[in-house]
């Protein structure tokens, strides 16, 4: 029987003024970038119509010939790409990824040391709304006063007083160089298997600017999309010894049957990322951080822990104006044009659904092609929208200007 013939006219009107909105709008979130059209074409391929649950070669249904030569591809290439004995591409998000480690490696109610939520740390690492802090006995480590940096003294301390069966580092707020080897040693220092949650960072890895740390934890988690700018979807890679129980764990302990559309994708963003041309571009999300944190800070705006190291800035909003949150800033920025989120910033007077910060990040925008001189004017635009987010005429003038900022940038200019 012939497939309908009939257009759905409003998901079309809907995906134009969505391609509309990332050609016009500054997007400065810092977990999404643009993905290429290849790793687009990939995740729309006959792939999405297989069913292949378990493994290449070890398949519960026929007709998987083709299907465990994509993903086997994908799993070399991460592999090569980090250093890696052994991948898991089947993940659908990293929170996936992450719990099913979890269940891999631990028994309910085992202790694990992770970075606080509410000092950049993630809701799987732990937050008791999640089922990390609802299964595991999660203790969090934070960051400094004085210099808001992960405390690796406390990180150790809090080792060796509570004894955890892992260690969890990474965060998805936190915008300095994480080093993976304090915190081996801390797992070492009690016994303890280490878990290192790149997520945010794993571009910037296979980029060359970030510390790579397979080889030094026990496990390693990411996206595949953020800094990576592949399809939407997660991975995990692990030594050849802790193989079996990761694998186990995604299928059948986490997931069902693999998204082989968006693993097809994983390996075509997985050779993306390998590239000449991508260690380049990891190289300006950094530069383009560091220009946009010193610009935002020229504009009056406190930056969390003084900078950045990486893809992202967090910003403190009450040295700017005391009386503005991070909820309205957020709001009164998407209607400029300017879309970033709120968050919390470390100890926080303010609710998590309000806050008194934002994070800001530059893969996106370094896709399209926007170098520092671009940094300054960003941050321009969002100091004179915050500063006059009273005045809805003043608020369009802007979003005007940030459509002129982006017409020479439009990722999909012929959509």
């Amino acid at each position: 029987m012939p497939w309908p013939t009939l257009q759905d006219e409003e998901v079309l009107r809907l995906t134009k003024a969505e391609t509309d909105r990332q050609n016009t709008a500054l997007q400065l979130i810092a977990s999404e970038n643009f993905a290429s059209p290849a790793v687009m074409t990939a995740t729309g391929s006959v792939f999405t119509n297989k069913y292949s649950e378990g493994y290449p070669g070890r398949r519960y249904y026929g007709g998987n010939q083709v299907v465990d030569q994509v993903e086997d591809l994908a799993r070399q290439r991460v592999c090569e790409l980090f250093g890696a004995e052994h991948a898991n591409v089947q993940p659908h998000s990293g929170a996936n990824a992450n719990m099913a480690v979890y269940q891999a490696l631990l028994e309910p109610g085992d202790t694990v040391l992770g970075l606080s939520l509410d000092h950049g740390g993630h809701l799987t690492h732990g937050s008791p709304v999640n089922a990390s802090g609802l299964m595991y006995n999660f203790v969090g480590y934070g960051v400094t006063e004085s210099d808001e940096r992960i405390d690796l003294d406390q990180v150790l301390a809090l080792a060796n007083e509570h004894r955890p069966k892992l260690v969890v580092t990474g965060a998805t707020a936190y915008p300095r160089t994480i080093d993976p080897e304090p915190f081996r040693k801390a797992a070492d220092s009690v016994g303890a298997l280490l878990m290192f949650d790149a997520a945010h960072i794993a571009g910037l890895i296979a980029g060359g600017v970030h510390p790579n740390p397979v080889g030094i934890a026990d496990v390693v988690t990411f996206t595949t999309h953020k800094t990576m700018r592949g399809p939407r979807g997660g991975c995990i890679l692990t030594t050849s010894d802790l193989a079996a129980a990761i694998d186990k764990a995604i299928f059948p302990g986490q997931q069902g049957g693999p998204q082989e559309h968006a693993i097809a994708a994983k390996a075509i963003g997985f050779a993306e990322s390998a590239t000449d041309e991508f260690k380049a571009y990891a190289a300006q999300v950094v530069a383009n951080a560091s220009a946009l944190a010193s610009a935002m800070g020229e504009e009056g705006f406190r930056l969390v822990s003084g900078g950045t190291d990486n893809h992202l800035l967090l910003i403190d909003l009450r040295p700017f104006d005391a009386e503005l949150t991070g909820k309205e800033a957020q709001i009164v920025l998407d209607e400029a044009g300017i879309t970033l989120n709120r968050n919390s910033i470390p100890n926080d007077p303010r609710s998590p659904f309000v806050t008194s910060g934002l994070r800001i990040g530059t893969p996106a925008v370094t896709t399209q092609g926007m170098t520092e001189p671009e940094m300054v004017e960003i941050a321009r635009l969002t100091a004179a929208t915050l500063r006059n987010r009273t005045d809805p005429s003043a608020v369009a003038n802007i979003r005007e200007e940030v459509r002129q900022l982006c017409a020479p940038f439009a990722p999909y200019p012929q959509s």
